[in-house]
């Protein structure tokens, strides 16, 4: 994965524009990992209440809020959420039925402002290991730390 963290890292220097930022990054992300059949950010748009933003792949749900699914979870606690089978996650959002697991990480800012989340879907069970939280987790820090 070090030459997806130095393709990214290349692409978004000096950009501050956080949906540009999302779109390069869920872009480079979904061509590098095969597992993936959604790669997307889902965007803090209003107190408790995630938007759809830049992805790869189908149709995402538009709107989802901090109480309900994967993504809401982690806008709520802050903390990567990796479900190895999602029908077995309470209040799971199915907005691909073809959807077997997810990894959702959350995305701040340096300020410590939560932007969004960035949510990668699989068709396959418990696609994603610790070892994709471990070069996901401070790309998403590096990338976003001056984003506005």
């Amino acid at each position: 994965m070090q030459e997806i963290v130095a393709a990214v890292r290349a692409l978004t220097h000096g950009e501050t524009d956080s949906v540009a930022l999302m779109a390069t990054v869920a872009c480079e992300v979904h061509h590098a990992m095969p597992q993936a059949d959604w790669t997307g950010f889902y965007r803090v748009t209003a107190p408790q209440l995630l938007k759809i933003g830049p992805y790869q792949g189908g149709h995402g749900c538009l709107v989802i809020p901090f109480s309900r699914g994967v993504c809401g979870a982690c806008a709520r606690t802050g903390q990567v959420q990796n479900v190895p089978d999602v029908d077995a996650f309470p209040g799971h959002i199915a907005c691909a039925s073809s959807t077997r697991s997810e990894l959702v990480l959350p995305v701040f800012n340096g300020a410590g402002k939560l932007l969004g989340v960035f949510d990668i879907d699989s068709d396959t069970p418990a696609a994603f290991s610790s070892s994709d939280e471990a070069w996901l987790v401070p790309l998403l820090a590096e990338v976003f730390k001056e984003a506005q």
